[in-house]
């Protein structure tokens, strides 16, 4: 939501991007590596990666195969930015933990509350 303007504008006290055009920036700022539009194509992946994995575990359904794709997703955002960005930024903002617990969650045998349960 941040990156699409929806919690303020940049450079407000609670806004990390504040718009598309720099979170676009911040991608390509983590990923040197690419060109430009290929950078920008990786940030539309990664947003849809996002929020399909988000309601895919929180309406419990393939919760397993969301959680990989979370935890490949969210591992590959904290190396990139213990790179590219400042060691420091993957602990201040947790990502390495949000990416164990999403390798925690696909370990797991069961899911008691998911949709595939209650069949």
């Amino acid at each position: 939501m941040d990156r699409f303007g929806w919690l303020g504008t940049p450079g407000s006290p609670t806004v990390s991007w504040g718009n598309w055009s720099v979170f676009l920036d911040y991608t390509n700022t983590l990923m040197p590596f690419l060109a430009r539009p290929v950078a920008n194509v990786m940030a539309i992946i990664a947003t849809a990666g996002e929020l399909v994995f988000a309601v895919l575990l929180i309406v419990g359904y393939k919760i397993k195969l969301a959680a990989i794709g979370s935890f490949l997703l969210t591992l590959a955002f904290a190396l990139s930015m213990f790179i590219f960005a400042n060691y420091r930024a993957p602990f201040n903002y947790s990502v390495f933990v949000v990416s164990a617990a999403s390798l925690l969650l696909a370990t797991l045998p069961a899911y008691k509350w998911s949709i595939e349960a209650s069949k």
